[in-house]
């Protein structure tokens, strides 16, 4: 067998273990060791006497990746903005976000639920992880919908899809993981999910606005709030603003100039803000012990996918599958935009049985290069490049859609972690309960795609900029 066939049959190998349940971060490093081996073994002849020799290169190539790779200051992004949003969690600012948010907008029909978007965005805004969100407003908003007479199925659905708008709203993890792997500028890349990331929660209350509108009894709005008490819940909510402003600020510099700070010390001001906030609200030792142990969780399981996979990629590299793959892709006689909505297709296919990071770790060394080479190639100028966008831009662009369908792949059945997050949060909610209550945000979500295919500007007007 070619180094082709041997990377085809390691990959297929790969898929069938994530599918039998093997988690990602195993089944990648497990497959990238093997297919190591059996590359190196083949270069030899398959000698039984080289496959020691094999077994040994393969375990050492292997053996440079966790360090190599995971030493890259852009990770060091990751454990700041998870660390962001637990602190502002167990600091409270998370319930008076979504107090002021109910305040302004639960008189419109489906308000608490409209409210409830909107607070997770906001909470996006200062967390970078989508699981935190979806199991923090499991908390604050599903009672009070449950209280006022949600459907508790629907409740669920929305505090899930609400959760998966940490994906795109800076600073997003996932956001960073993409920029590292396609070695892509960060900070444009986080700046460019600001707008869509909006966008999606605009089109999510559209959606929960136009259902309380036609089906009777659907979601009561929630009025009998003063301009005063309206006024009086923005104090409480604004160190959240204060610390968007903050990163913003030091990292994109609005005033023009070289930036202030990299991303990464973007964060780390951003998280030390918060910290001061939490203390001066009254976070005690416990608090702050829980928010530690919580990012420390969630950042080695992100870490250990990482690794685990990127095996797998250095294998994938001695295969040459990537290369092999872009070029069957430019030789197709099909519309490059109608193969680019292929692509998009397939990953909400593998997001049935994938975890959102692995599956865009393992996907991305193949397809990256291929939808560069669509678009004309990763130097081409923007006159001309098939989408109309010189190469760094289409590699946002994508970005941002490729993350999207990231989103939608954590509330797809049957492994949506955000559903699972919020059952597991909830006593009185079984993983399908929160399948069923999430089915509409799958129309809302179809709808968000396709517009950002169609209007790029949506994605890079804002990167543009700076």
């Amino acid at each position: 067998m070619d180094s082709i066939d041997i990377g085809l049959a390691v990959t297929g190998g790969l898929l069938v273990c994530v599918i039998l349940g093997m988690r990602v971060a195993f089944a990648a490093a497990l497959a990238g060791l093997v297919g190591l081996v059996w590359i190196f073994w083949s270069r030899k002849g398959y000698a039984p006497e080289e496959l020691g020799w094999a077994l040994t290169v393969a375990v050492k190539t292997a053996g440079q990746v966790p360090h190599s790779k995971v030493s890259s200051q852009a990770l060091s992004l990751i454990p700041t903005f998870i660390l962001i949003g637990y602190l502002a969690y167990y600091a409270g600012l998370t319930r008076a976000l979504f107090e002021a948010a109910k305040r302004w907008i639960a008189w419109v029909p489906g308000g608490l639920a409209v409210s409830t978007v909107f607070a997770t965005a906001g909470f996006a805004a200062v967390s970078g992880a989508s699981v935190a969100t979806s199991a923090v407003f499991a908390r604050i908003a599903i009672p009070e919908m449950l209280a006022i007479g949600y459907d508790k199925r629907f409740a669920a659905g929305v505090v899930a899809a609400g959760g998966t708008l940490a994906s795109l709203i800076p600073p997003s993890a996932i956001l960073v993981i993409y920029a590292i792997i396609v070695e892509q500028d960060v900070g444009k890349l986080l700046l460019a999910g600001f707008i869509p990331g909006m966008f999606s929660a605009v089109i999510y209350a559209i959606l929960i606005v136009g259902m309380a509108l036609t089906i009777r009894g659907f979601g009561p709005p929630v009025g009998g709030f003063t301009w005063r008490q309206r006024f009086a819940s923005l104090p409480p909510a604004l160190p959240i603003v204060f610390v968007v402003v903050t990163i913003i600020f030091f990292v994109y510099n609005p005033f023009g100039g070289d930036a202030w700070g990299t991303p990464t010390e973007g964060g780390a001001i951003g998280a030390f803000v918060v910290f001061l906030m939490a203390l001066w609200r009254g976070m005690r030792w416990r608090q702050l012990r829980d928010a530690l142990l919580e990012t420390a969780k969630l950042t080695a399981m992100i870490f250990t996918i990482i690794w685990g996979v990127l095996i797998y990629v250095r294998f994938l590299g001695f295969a040459d599958l990537p290369g092999a793959f872009a070029d069957w892709i430019t030789s197709l006689t099909m519309s490059p935009i109608l193969i680019l909505v292929c692509i998009l297709l397939a990953y909400a296919v593998l997001g049935m049985f994938m975890d959102a990071i692995g599956m865009l770790l393992l996907t991305l060394p193949v397809v990256y290069p291929a939808v560069m080479a669509l678009n004309g190639g990763a130097f081409v100028s923007a006159e001309d490049a098939t989408f109309g966008m010189s190469g760094p831009m289409c590699a946002i662009w994508f970005g941002i859609l490729v993350v999207k369908m990231a989103e939608f792949c954590l509330i797809t059945p049957p492994i949506g972690l955000n559903c699972f997050v919020v059952a597991g949060v909830r006593d009185d909610l079984s993983v399908q309960d929160v399948f069923r209550g999430v089915t509409p945000f799958f129309v809302a979500d179809g709808i968000t795609i396709a517009l950002l295919v169609a209007f790029p500007s949506i994605v890079l007007w804002l990167p543009s900029q700076v």
